[in-house]
């Protein structure tokens, strides 16, 4: 029985309504998965086959795991024939998972328990996963500024040598270098020196071409170099901690001695993933405003309003698909705000001031779930942008090869049609490249 609702609890609603709220299950049973899968987000599960976690399920293959809302038990349907051929009980964490893949739990001694769940492990844990996350995305940002610039045909210096190198910063410096590396091969982007400085300009009155690009699109290495080195700098912190003693009391066994002390404080991470937080915000931001030049036509004059192929003041475009872009970009902006600067004392007040960092990591960690979504709305527009100019020959190697495995995934879009089946395809790619 898969309840999704506690209204019965309060007496809310009547018994029919709240039986229809069920799903009943027996080993054996002509079941279509497809058709079960559907029942699931009918009954307000949802699926995420990144994060296991209670509420959601996971499909792989011909199976489906299901964690509920309550209890510590999850389950394994397999399915084969339109037939429910077995149902298994799963511990989420452990037992019969690590069973199958010929591992056993973990046997704990004496204080290793609590060292291993000790806060600070749990957030450092959680900010390794978040590194990982965050640098992928950094790379996609880069590339997408690299392609966006292809289709709107800018001029090349944005990313010259001379002009990053006199700023001094590293990581403007690196984003700058990644970004003309992605641009070998392309004959989209424009040399300043041969369009405007050849002499052979001397009686235009006014430039056809803007002589410098919005500042999403020309100004990329100096807003994504500080994330780079926000990222750099996390990942020294956290590998640092993962190497790390930070048990309580440190028993010394060279000196024969026992430390009482606070390793155990979480301060290192908590800042550091509200810094990384903070940065992937910055990212989604910028990605936000490309898809913005995309689909504003009076600002980008060379593409139909929201890459609209179909019938203009008929169709859509994805018109629909800024609106999610922009308002989760909204709620990135919110989740931005500092937890590092909170604290609630505990413990009578033995600890009275705590790093809040596993907050801190859980709310990094939405914010780049929010960031895939932001960046698989800008590659499909992205995409969708180079069909409109016909641009895939012109295009860098490296930007050809995305648009190519977009073009894999979603058709190029000219009646109305639901996205969101295509985004997770675009979202699930960009996860996993």
């Amino acid at each position: 029985l898969i309840v999704a609702s506690v209204s019965c609890i309060y007496g809310i609603g009547s018994p029919d309504n709240y039986k229809a709220m069920a799903i009943r299950l027996a080993k054996g049973e002509q079941r279509d998965m497809s058709q079960f899968i559907y029942l699931l987000t009918e009954i307000q599960y949802h699926r995420n086959d990144i994060a296991f976690e209670r509420g959601n399920f996971r499909v792989r293959g011909d199976t489906v795991d299901l964690f509920p809302a309550s209890g510590d038990r999850a389950y394994r349907l397999e399915f084969g024939f339109d037939t429910l051929e077995r149902i298994k009980v799963i511990d989420p964490l452990t037992a019969e998972v690590l069973a199958e893949c010929g591992l056993s739990p973990m046997q704990i001694h004496i204080r290793e328990g609590l060292s291993a769940t000790n806060g600070t492990s749990v957030m450092t844990g959680i900010s390794v996963v978040n590194q990982l996350d965050a640098e992928n995305l950094l790379r996609h940002a880069t590339l997408a500024s690299l392609w966006i610039n292809e289709i709107a045909g800018s001029y090349d210096d944005f990313m010259a040598e001379p002009l990053n190198a006199c700023r001094r910063h590293e990581g403007q410096i690196h984003i700058a270098a990644e970004l003309r590396r992605l641009s070998q091969g392309s004959r989209c982007l424009k040399e300043r020196k041969v369009m405007l400085y050849d002499e052979g300009h001397a009686d235009v009155q006014v430039f056809k071409d803007k002589v410098q690009a919005y500042y999403s699109l020309r100004c990329t290495p100096q807003i994504l170099g500080p994330v780079y080195e926000t990222l750099q700098n996390a990942k020294r912190i956290i590998e640092e901690e993962l190497n790390s003693a930070s048990d309580n009391p440190i028993v010394d066994p060279e000196t024969q001695n026992v430390y009482h002390g606070g390793n155990f404080h979480g301060d290192y991470i908590s800042l550091e993933e509200d810094k990384v937080k903070i940065a992937i915000v910055r990212l989604v931001m910028l990605a936000e405003r490309q898809l913005n030049y995309l689909c504003h036509d009076r600002i980008n004059g060379i593409l139909p309003p929201f890459l609209n192929l179909g019938t203009l003041g008929l169709n859509y475009g994805i018109q629909a698909c800024q609106f999610t872009a922009t308002s989760t970009t909204a709620e990135c902006q919110t989740l931005a705000m500092p937890n590092y600067v909170h604290s609630i004392p505990n413990n009578n007040d033995n600890q009275d001031i705590v790093s809040m960092g596993t907050n801190t990591a859980e709310l990094c960690h939405q914010v780049l779930d929010n960031a895939y979504q932001v960046l698989s709305i800008l590659f499909l527009a992205l995409a969708q942008a180079v069909d409109c100019l016909g641009l895939q020959d012109r295009l860098a190697p490296a930007t050809r090869k995305q648009y190519e495995a977009i073009r894999r995934l979603t058709p190029t879009i000219v009646e109305d049609t639901p996205f969101y089946e295509d985004l997770v395809r675009i979202e699930q790619y960009l996860r996993q490249i």
